[in-house]
């Protein structure tokens, strides 16, 4: 092949290629529903209490898409405080695969060592009267903050946090439906 015809070919194949219309993409693919259980759509903020000690409280904030529960005790009946340095967080996000997230909390070997630890948690139930939460409550760890390779499995149990009523807000209290309406009542009457 002589080198007049490598180029008229180089300079055909060139041509071809600038000739193509640019692709421009298209729009991003919609991402995947949000799956969770009745009710975990709503917002949990607020302040609840663990069911089987009722001193173990938690504070929560929601934006929307990530609920995080932050431990606080009650010391001595008092205020509630934070947890003095052993922290304790449970973080939920609102996904396709549920409200899930992660418990993380600092555990400490046999031998004293402070082991960050973090464990699978999911919500199975947002009610109005609180949230079960479905969470690692034990397992076994070696000295090296590691999963032990031998002793008992992590063990799964359901956590019941009590939403506690907002103490800065009066109890209206029940209407008394009881009560007639009067004539001077505004229209309310059922007329």
């Amino acid at each position: 092949m002589s080198r007049k015809i490598m180029w008229i070919a180089a300079g055909g194949l060139a041509a071809a290629l600038t000739a193509c219309p640019a692709r421009t993409p298209g729009p991003p693919p919609a991402p995947p529903p949000i799956q969770v259980p009745p009710g975990c759509e709503k917002n949990q903020a607020g302040e609840y209490h663990h069911t089987e000690n009722p001193a173990f409280r938690y504070v929560g904030e929601d934006d929307g898409g990530t609920l995080t529960l932050t431990l606080a005790r009650t010391r001595q009946g008092l205020e509630a405080q934070a947890d003095g340095g052993a922290t304790v967080s449970i973080v939920l996000n609102r996904t396709s695969d549920g409200f899930v997230g992660e418990t993380r909390s600092t555990t400490f070997t046999t031998g004293g060592a402070a082991c960050p630890m973090r464990f699978p948690t999911r919500a199975v139930v947002c009610d109005e009267k609180g949230l079960t939460l479905r969470s690692i409550a034990s397992t076994a760890i070696d000295e090296d903050c590691r999963p032990a390779p031998s002793g008992p499995q992590p063990v799964w149990k359901d956590q019941r946090l009590l939403r506690i009523p907002d103490a800065g807000t009066p109890d209206a209290g029940v209407p008394d439906a009881g009560t007639p309406p009067t004539a001077g009542d505004g229209g309310t009457s059922g007329r």
